[in-house]
């Protein structure tokens, strides 16, 4: 554990509830009562694979609680040791994301601690601990259930309710966990995914605070909101970029950490405030949608391997004999060859290596990675002169899809050595900003653990026991890995 995780936050400070009685009861009887009744009436469901993530709305109880209350019914009977939220800023302008530097946020329902992993996420841009904000009080401010601080003590959480509409939920349907409550401005999304993925492991729940269309007629609502929902359920973040949701960028952070770590989204409910409390002239919309990771896949089929292999041979031709990648296949891709995945596709010519490149995180469907790595590894592998023409015959494909990688825990570096499995692990080491990884395959030419990762921090450019230092993170994974047969020489 990194001793900055250990820094105690402001040891006093509360953060106090800012809008309860406006958009939640609070009586905290009434509260337990209102949520209980809210979690009764959602519809059950169950999710194919390990909970990572949620979207829930973030309006007043009476309008978008029923809609929450779908997305929380997936925790009763789950544990988290600790629960990201991240929020929109309605009331705060700030270039970054602000984590908050309160040691407890408290609710009707009592106080939740924050946790530790609430500092070590502020020293990762673009997050910052309380982060410095132009905040405008709401226009409620003077209705709040906290008093109000002087101009110039508030913070980018002072008067935030997407946020704060989350806890109670939380509260009634999690036995214990710390809170990580992040207030996002205009901070960068993919840099906000990759510092997310370092504090990021099972034990750790995100929940992503968003509304989608605001005040459009009902059907007009309806046909936006299908949109939004469709991009995010595909993991889309070019399409989700553009359409109406005011967590946009905390949604597209989830949607580029979703994609690299391999989990898919399912959407749970949908209504809007004219199917709840209000009126169908000018409405706004609620989603709840669950992100999980798959249970382990059974292998690809021999038709699937053979699709992708194909795929590779003939982007290989084409890139060397025309500088141009082949037409895409129309139809006919099977539904696992459309879901993000990492792969390495590897070129070989009389057993030697020939070329080698691939993404360990998942970023594209898996048959255009396939396609993008095939012609990096005939073209672009600065180890070796781009394939000629006349070797195109002589060439082997490899083809390894990766499962996402996991950070593997461990005291020291003999601890990390016992807990490494050759022949299985992918390694993914990284050393300061220095990063390389090996495929399982690897092993072979280097089973002894220790010349293995000697090997691998050379590879990151670092001396070869630079991995029994200070700052390093190992993450594993596992590849399936299948080959066409070596053509002549």
């Amino acid at each position: 554990m990194n001793a900055t995780d250990q820094m105690p936050l402001s040891p006093t400070r509360i953060r106090e509830p800012a809008v309860a009685g406006l958009f939640y009861p609070r009586d905290p009887g009434e509260l337990a009562r209102t949520i209980d009744s809210l979690l009764a009436d959602a519809a059950p469901t169950k999710l194919p694979g390990e909970l990572r993530a949620l979207i829930c709305p973030h309006a007043g109880y009476a309008y978008s609680g029923p809609v929450a209350a779908t997305a929380y019914r997936l925790l009763q009977g789950r544990s988290f040791e600790s629960v990201l939220v991240l929020a929109p800023s309605h009331y705060a302008g700030l270039a970054n994301a602000s984590v908050s530097g309160a040691a407890f946020f408290r609710t009707p329902l009592g106080d939740v601690p924050l946790s530790p992993k609430a500092r070590r996420l502020a020293h990762l841009p673009p997050f910052a601990l309380d982060a410095h904000a132009d905040v405008e009080r709401p226009g409620w401010w003077r209705q709040s259930s906290r008093p109000a601080p002087d101009h110039g003590d508030e913070d980018a959480d002072t008067w935030e309710h997407a946020d704060e509409v989350q806890v109670p939920f939380l509260q009634k349907t999690l036995a214990s966990f710390q809170l990580i409550p992040v207030v996002f401005g205009r901070a960068d999304p993919v840099k906000a995914a990759a510092a997310l993925a370092q504090i990021l492991d099972v034990r750790t729940l995100i929940v992503v605070s968003s509304d989608l269309s605001h005040y459009h007629p009902y059907a007009e609502a309806g046909a936006l909101d299908r949109r939004c929902t469709d991009a995010i359920c595909r993991l889309d973040t070019e399409a989700a970029s553009k359409q109406e949701a005011c967590g946009r960028t905390p949604i597209l952070a989830l949607l580029h950490l979703a994609r690299q770590q391999g989990w898919q989204a399912r959407l749970l409910d949908y209504r809007n405030s004219g199917d709840t409390a209000g009126n169908k002239s000018h409405v706004v919309g609620y989603a709840a949608i669950a992100f999980y990771s798959p249970p382990a896949s059974a292998p690809f089929t021999a038709a699937e391997r053979r699709t992708l292999l194909e795929l590779a041979r003939r982007t290989v031709r084409a890139v060397v004999t025309t500088g141009r990648p082949p037409e895409l296949p129309s139809a006919g891709i099977s539904p696992r060859l459309t879901a993000p995945r990492g792969c390495f596709v590897t070129l070989t010519r009389a057993g030697r290596l020939r070329g080698c490149i691939g993404t360990v995180a998942a970023q594209e469907p898996l048959y255009r990675a396939v396609l993008e790595n095939a012609r990096s590894a005939a073209l672009h592998d600065s180890r070796f002169l781009p394939v000629a023409e006349r070797e195109l015959d002589q060439l082997g494909i490899e083809i390894s899809v990766l499962t996402p990688p996991v950070p593997l825990a461990f005291a020291s570096p003999a601890d990390l050595l016992a807990k490494l499995q050759p022949h299985r692990d992918g390694v993914v080491l990284r050393i300061g900003q220095h990063g390389a990884t090996y495929l399982p395959q690897v092993w072979e030419q280097l089973p002894d653990k220790e010349a293995f990762l000697n090997s691998l921090s050379k590879k990151a450019g670092c001396a070869p026991s630079a991995w029994r230092g200070p700052d390093v993170r190992i993450l594993t994974y596992r590849a399936e890995a299948f080959n066409d047969t070596e053509r002549g020489t």
